[in-house]
């Protein structure tokens, strides 16, 4: 799990644009991330590269990605940076069906979206300001419940509670 957070760390340092400058702290000692206090393309770039370089090292979710994408990840983020521009900026980015790409991936296990979330959790709460995170968090446990409703729900069902605010994150940080 270590080596997997490493990765993580040493995956996002060359991602820091002009919304989110690299700054030494106060100690003089390393740097860290300014906060995105909006969302714009850029950000929702950021996001999506950390959060699935973090993504393809978890231990189970990182091969499922692997086996689906088979080396085509250069393909897959750009589709992910437009479904979050279409969801978070609203501006129709986006033209596929998660629904149906989700249904057919027949290893999923009810867990899995929950643990997706506990990876996306700390990243995003790196990535934004406190209120800004928060809200997107919330975008992001609406849409893991609905696909996880669409995938493994029946009639009467509640979505686990791991796919709520207060639920556990992934050993932590990414970094």
């Amino acid at each position: 799990m270590e080596a997997a957070m490493n990765a993580c760390r040493s995956s996002r340092k060359d991602l820091a644009g002009p919304g989110g400058v690299r700054r030494t702290n106060a100690t003089g000692k390393g740097d860290r991330l300014l906060r995105y206090e909006v969302v714009d393309v850029e950000a929702i770039h950021v996001l999506v590269q950390t959060f699935y370089g973090c993504i393809r090292n978890h231990p189970r979710l990182g091969e499922i990605f692997e086996r689906r994408l088979a080396g085509r990840w250069e393909e897959h983020l750009p589709k992910m940076e437009s479904f979050w521009q279409s969801v978070l900026l609203k501006n129709g980015a986006y033209k596929g069906k998660p629904v149906p790409a989700h249904l057919k991936q027949k290893e999923l296990m009810s867990a899995d979206y929950g643990e997706w979330l506990s990876v996306f959790r700390p990243v995003v709460r790196e990535l934004f300001v406190s209120d800004l995170a928060d809200e997107i968090i919330a975008i992001a446990e609406r849409i893991a419940q609905s696909l996880w409703l669409a995938t493994f729900g029946q009639a009467g069902s509640v979505p686990p509670p791991e796919l709520s605010s207060k639920a556990s994150e992934w050993s932590g940080s990414c970094w």
